[in-house]
Parts: C-alpha cells; sequence; structure tokens
C-alpha cells in the first residue's frame, strides 16, 4: 500500500507541473510551492495539515524565533498534546 501511495504522489506531482505554469505572476507560484511543500510535509509525517496550518499561523507571530523549529511539521505538536 505504501508504495503505491509513493507512486500517487509522483502522478500528482507530475500533473500538478504542468498547471502550475498558469500562476499570475512569479511570486504567487513562490508563494504555492511553499504552502504545497508544508502540506506535503505534513502528508509524510501523518500531521494533519489543516490542523497545523491553523495552529502554526495562529501562533507564529507570538511564537519565539528561537524555538521556530518546533512549528516545523515534522516537531510539531497539538495543542492539546503540548499541554499534557
Amino acid at each position: 500500500m505504501r508504495e503505491m501511495r509513493h507512486g500517487q504522489n509522483e502522478l500528482r506531482i507530475a500533473l500538478g507541473r504542468s498547471n502550475y505554469l498558469f500562476f499570475g505572476n512569479e511570486e504567487a507560484g513562490k508563494n504555492f510551492a511553499v504552502l504545497y511543500t508544508l502540506v506535503a510535509s505534513c502528508e509524510k509525517n501523518g500531521v494533519n495539515a489543516i490542523a497545523y496550518l491553523t495552529d502554526v499561523l495562529t501562533r507564529v507571530h507570538t511564537h519565539p524565533k528561537s524555538r521556530i523549529e518546533e512549528l516545523l511539521p515534522h516537531r510539531w505538536k497539538p495543542p492539546n498534546a503540548a499541554a499534557r
């Protein structure tokens, strides 16, 4: 099953490449690439991307810069898990 999912991800990226050529401007394409990378990292690490983005976008402006790596998908802990 895991091998099939890996193949599906490759197919999704290949199909996406042709569609990603049509952003309104270069900055929009770069912004999408960052978002897509975060979502793919969440999927790879078994993190719910919606919960992750909702939490991180809420906390990022008050989170200490010295601990920003805690907000990366592979280190992120949901708010209810951090309180335990």
